[in-house]
């Protein structure tokens, strides 16, 4: 299972030497991945901050000495040996006793608090009701929590189609033989089946040789599966069975079609009877039982996509029946009414139907014999077994005459049009990935709304090929999509503005290896089409891929993943065929279909729906990237503020590495101290509620791109931290100035000072997250003053008597001295203010002049107490506010604000009234 790159690998980033770093971190698949790198980016700058403040130190620390004045003072009880080391010995080891004080800006810490934030966070979708579904009984699973982050920076999202977009409920619509056309339930060749209501282009007088093609066909689909009969029992908590005389019994199979179609036959009059003995038996229209001894199966598979057996009759006649696909059939079909077929298999294909075409050939003995020789001859084969199978199948899958097709129906799930709309707002790019026919998949995209009406689609097809070259399709398609949108990137088309065309890409399995194959040397039409494949797709609001086999699947997400964006992919199926694409994604979700567990066990992520996908990422992807942003910004912050006071303390003591806090404040700082606060944020803030991320996904774009952790936000953060640190520092120094600080006329000593140090810079970083905090509960309030006031209790105890424990009693009495002083009090209240006021300043002038649509939306949410989502158009709010004036916009402006308002006011009375 291929994981996304998490934090963790930062830290270790950071703790490791940069060469060790850079072999460890290159060989993972996902070090491209935003977060990753602007983690590391963040690391290495505070990497290069705390060796440079080492190096200042040293430096002028024997700057300072350099004087003799200015010597090592008597009292360091330093040996004459110590004295008389070699300067660069003590240099190195004044170095290391810098970088072991000035550590902590590194935030080691931080990698335990992300993964207990990623841990205890992902029980929030296995939690989340509207994610269970009743008819399975199961909700989301979490199968890792590193990528939690990542499903709020998802900018590609490839999709089956069978069993993910569509229920993968089978139901068998028709069926054609020689151009003929059987409903169930209607009038067949003349006789009314039970339960008639209408006639469907029924042919009722099929010649001799159509009758003897009808009852061959039925009998084919009765023989060419692989179902089993089960008695009568609860399945999945529903009865399901088929009525044999007194005995009651169902069919199951691995594939709901091959269900659909031999429960259609049954509707027909062939019944499928039971697999005993090696004997197939069917029971017929004059309900006689018929017996067919099966000799060979010829199982499907995802390449060849047809499956066929080998029967023999009552009367020893030998029979190959084989159904699959039509580009599998036709091509060796050699007799039978094609071109009736294939019209009958077009038709229902752009109905959205799922077509199944069917075929036979007789054997004579000595045939057969050659097909048992072959297959024998493969099995046995102790080397390349499977491609030796393959081709002893492709050698005997010939010749064939062509009986009829199916078509049997696969309705779209609940909601899946909505939830690919959805995704289309946010900004994502929904490409599906099916192994079905071209028409039938282009009817299901547009019923689940990934093409739309007004979408001009392209064809990159087999069929257009052979009309030009690939290299002629290729360029026209590139010159149709540029011609318009030019150099416009993913950022600045969603697919959804009326002002540009919409393009949807529909490209084959075959194509798409042309595609994808390597240049030849010396190829003058240029050979690799990869880039102007991928420069069409980028201008197109949808792909469509079809006939694809599972490797191509995959094959397709890495293209996508290694082009010049590397943009965050996801992956969603519900079958064994698509564990190669999920597993080939940064976040691999799977759906808990109805063809087995494989995509599910293999996923990162497991939903009942397809449905359910547009909460897991537009609210909970959401939520997770803003509050991983916080936790990363926050932590950097805090640390700055809590080293960067005593590396300006250096300069006040000598330069002789004393330490300005306490042992234990530096050790409880990150561990009891702050911690909490910041988990507890990083697991329930809510910066908008859930509603408002369901009815507006483009609120989703604001967090592309890793937005949130560019170097703009990160300065800010770490000058902000700087700012703070010098208020506590120098507004103490200057408080301090004073000797007769105390009521009694004491003098506070240095552990005095940094304990007023380091109680400023608790509550200030406390309530600096209290101010960022949005989303109130008891837990917020329990936890964040829960913390300062554990911070109070602490240092009372820890100053207030003499621990045995220890071999010195510095801080005895210290900290109840400082709070027995009332400028001490007055001290502590002025700089949490001043600290705490650039901050609060920007947010005010930022959310007046220039909000951005999260802010307008919070601070219409306040205005509505919280039921902004229940009455308001949130359209309406992504306008920016007019600052400006002048001009005929004047009076539009003043319009546009006072129809805002009226309407504020009317849903509020409206909210009110009974």
């Amino acid at each position: 299972m291929i994981y996304t790159c998490s934090i963790k690998n930062c830290i270790i980033s950071l703790i490791t030497p940069p060469w060790l770093c850079n072999i460890s971190i290159s060989n993972s698949n996902h070090f491209l991945l935003f977060v990753c790198r602007s983690m590391n980016a963040y690391l290495i700058v505070y990497l290069c901050i705390l060796i440079s403040k080492a190096l200042i130190n040293t430096v002028l620390k024997y700057v300072w000495q350099a004087d003799p004045n200015r010597d090592e003072p008597w009292y360091n009880q330093k040996t004459e040996t110590e004295r008389q080391r070699h300067i660069l010995i003590r240099a190195f080891t004044d170095f290391l006793a810098f970088m072991v004080l000035f550590n902590y800006i590194i935030p080691v810490s931080m990698y335990v608090t992300v993964e207990m934030q990623k841990f205890l966070g992902s029980y929030f979708i296995s939690w989340d009701d509207e994610m269970f579904d009743e008819e399975l009984g199961e909700g989301a699973l979490v199968n890792t929590s590193d990528l939690n982050e990542e499903l709020g920076q998802v900018e590609y999202v490839f999709t089956d189609k069978t069993g993910t977009l569509t229920e993968n409920n089978m139901e068998f619509i028709e069926c054609c033989v020689d151009g003929h056309v059987y409903v169930p339930h209607a009038i067949c060749n003349g006789q009314i089946m039970s339960g008639a209501s209408s006639i469907d282009m029924i042919d009722s007088s099929p010649s001799a040789e159509s009758k003897e093609h009808e009852e061959l066909f039925f009998r084919a689909l009765c023989l060419c599966h692989t179902v089993q009969v089960k008695e009568e029992e609860t399945v999945d908590g529903i009865k399901r069975g088929i009525h044999q005389g007194k005995a009651t019994s169902f069919y199951i199979s691995s594939s709901p079609d091959e269900v659909a179609l031999v429960e259609g036959m049954k509707r027909l009059g062939f019944t499928y009877l039971r697999l005993k003995d090696s004997h197939m038996e069917i029971l017929n229209r004059e309900d006689d039982i018929e017996r067919f001894e099966l000799l060979e199966v010829l199982n499907f598979d995802s390449v060849r996509r047809r499956m066929s057996v080998i029967v023999r009759s009552n009367s020893g006649e030998l029979y190959l029946f084989c159904k699959g696909a039509d580009s599998s059939i036709f091509p060796r079909v050699i007799s039978g009414k094609v071109d009736q077929v294939r019209a009958r298999v077009e038709h229902n294909a752009v109905e959205g139907l799922r077509t199944l075409c069917v075929a036979y050939k007789k054997l004579s003995r000595e045939e057969y014999e050659q097909v048992c020789h072959l297959l024998n001859s493969a099995k046995l084969a102790l080397q390349d077994r499977d491609k030796k199978l393959a081709e002893a199948y492709d050698v005997i899958e010939r010749d064939f005459i062509l009986l009829g097709a199916t078509a049997v129906e696969d309705r779209l799930q609940d909601k899946a049009a909505d939830t690919i709309e959805s995704l289309h707002k946010a900004g994502m790019k929904v490409w599906v990935l099916t192994g079905d026919k071209m028409e039938t998949a282009a009817a299901t995209c547009y019923a689940s709304k990934l093409f739309r009406r007004n979408t001009q689609i392209l064809e990159l097809t087999t069929k257009r090929t052979e009309e030009q070259s690939l290299h002629d399709v290729l360029f026209d398609l590139s010159r149709t999509v540029l011609r318009q949108h030019g150099s416009m990137t993913r950022d600045t088309f969603s697919g959804l503005s009326g002002d540009f065309q919409d393009y949807g890409l529909i490209i084959d399995g075959a194509t798409l290896s042309a595609v994808m194959k390597p240049s030849q040397e010396g190829s003058s039409s240029g050979g690799n089409y990869k880039e102007i494949f991928l420069e069409i797709c980028r201008n197109c609001s949808a792909v469509l891929c079809c006939r694809m086999a599972p490797l191509q699947k995959a094959q397709i997400v890495k293209l996508i993943k290694a082009s010049k964006e590397h943009p965050i992919t996801l992956a969603i199926g519900d079958g064994a065929n698509d564990v190669s694409m999920i597993l080939e994604a940064h976040v691999g979700i799977g759906i808990m279909g109805k063809e087995g567990r494989q995509a599910a066990r293999n996923s990162d992520y497991a939903i009942p729906k397809f449905k359910h996908l547009k909460k897991m990422l537009l609210v909970h992807g959401h939520y997770y990237y803003i509050r991983i942003s916080e936790l990363v910004q926050y932590f950097f912050y805090k640390n700055v503020c809590f080293i960067f006071p005593q590396f300006l303390y250096q300069f006040f003591c000598g330069f002789s590495q004393q330490p300005l806090y306490d042992t234990a404040y530096l050790t409880l700082y990150n561990i009891s101290f702050t911690s909490l606060p910041i988990l507890l944020y990083s697991l329930i803030e809510q910066h908008i509620n859930m509603d408002i991320l369901k009815r507006d996904p483009s609120l989703y774009r604001d967090i592309a791109k890793n937005s949130l952790l560019q170097w703009p936000i990160f300065v800010y953060w770490t000058f902000l931290g700087v700012f703070d640190a010098m208020v506590f520092f120098f507004g103490a120094f200057f408080l301090f100035d004073n000797t007769t600080f105390t009521s009694n006329g004491q003098m506070f000593g240095n552990w005095t000072f940094g304990t007023l140090v380091f109680t400023v810079l608790v509550f200030t970083v406390t309530l600096k997250l209290a101010l960022d905090t949005h989303y109130w509960t008891w837990i917020n309030h329990f936890v964040i003053w829960g913390s300062l006031l554990f911070y109070v209790i602490f240092s009372l105890l820890w100053g207030g008597i003499i621990w045995p424990f220890l071999n010195y009693q510095r801080m005895y009495y210290v900290f109840m001295q400082m709070l027995a002083s009332g400028p001490a009090w007055l001290s502590i209240i002025l700089l949490v203010m001043v600290s705490l006021l650039p901050d609060v300043v920007k947010k005010v002038i930022c959310r007046a002049l220039w909000p951005t649509t999260t802010e307008r939306i919070q601070n219409a949410d306040k205005l509505y107490k919280g039921h902004l989502s229940e009455f308001t158009p949130l359209s309406s709010l992504h306008a920016p506010p007019v600052l400006g004036r002048g001009g005929g916009n004047e009076g539009q402006n003043h319009t546009h604000r006072r129809t805002n308002w009226c309407c504020l006011c009317a849903n509020l009375f409206l909210r009110n009234t009974p």
